[in-house]
């Protein structure tokens, strides 16, 4: 029998509002599903850290999901293997691709196909060799163990049901040293089960979040070590109508790279 969400509803019912949601984004092109408050995906971008550059050499790959930038978390080395957990369009994936570099390589993982097709239209259009876009859940990644030095995601693992999987997986395809960049919708305040099952808000990056604390226990439980980066409290009045929640900016080190400082809040 599939196993439950928050509040009683299935995983596997949360997956297919998530999917049927996004295929429909990447359909028509529009954002939105992630908080918008009236902001095109160029305001969004721009309010998360992106540069006008950036989203000028990128247009058709920005589509407006994202609640940080986490290519802007850590450094991404020339040469390095980058994995992205729910690759939508590309748009972190071709930014990572240029610090990473011909010798370098980048994995996007989605589990909307309507996503990755037009993902590997981008890669084709703009030209981008050592992107690939594979079909997939970030709870089952389609990547080898110890394989990926870096790990990055946008607003994506709050959509799943099972984070504790996520981390788990992301844990186990770094090599050792490896870290993982995450911008994601936490919760400053519990929800009522009336807004949990809300298909609007599972969809918009909210009805699936946690507490704070618990995301971050829950990155230390698959045994990283965590810094919290920065915390965003504005963007619940720039995107999400005034909600209790933020847009946790983390790195989180696989053993054998242990940073100096680890904040353990």
């Amino acid at each position: 029998m599939p196993g439950k969400g928050r509040d009683g509803m299935k995983k596997h019912e949360i997956k297919k509002i998530v999917k049927e949601s996004y295929a429909k984004i990447a359909d028509s092109g529009c954002c939105c599903s992630c908080g918008c408050s009236g902001m095109d995906k160029v305001q969004i971008a721009k309010s998360l850290g992106y540069s006008n550059r950036e989203i000028r050499s990128l247009p058709e790959a920005n589509l407006g999901l994202g609640c940080g930038n986490p290519t802007a978390l850590g450094e991404i080395r020339a040469g390095n293997v980058v994995l992205d957990l729910g690759s939508g369009a590309g748009f972190d994936c071709f930014l990572a691709a240029k610090k990473a570099g011909k010798a370098g390589r980048v994995i996007g993982v989605d589990m909307t196909r309507a996503m990755v097709r037009k993902a590997r239209e981008n890669a084709k259009k703009y030209g981008f060799s050592n992107v690939e876009f594979r079909f997939g859940e970030i709870e089952k990644l389609p990547v080898k163990d110890g394989s990926v030095d870096v790990v990055i995601s946008n607003c994506v693992i709050n959509l799943s049901p099972d984070k504790e999987k996520v981390f788990s997986e992301a844990y186990r395809v770094l090599k050792k040293g490896g870290k993982m960049l995450v911008s994601d919708i936490v919760l400053l305040k519990e929800l009522s089960k009336a807004q949990r099952d809300d298909e609007k808000l599972i969809a918009g990056c909210v009805g699936g979040a946690i507490l704070r604390e618990e995301y971050v226990k829950l990155v230390r439980g698959a045994g990283f070590i965590v810094k919290i980066m920065s915390e965003d409290r504005g963007i619940s009045g720039r995107q999400y109508d005034g909600l209790p929640l933020e847009s946790l900016k983390i790195a989180a080190y696989k053993r054998g790279n242990e940073p100096r400082g680890d904040r353990k809040k």
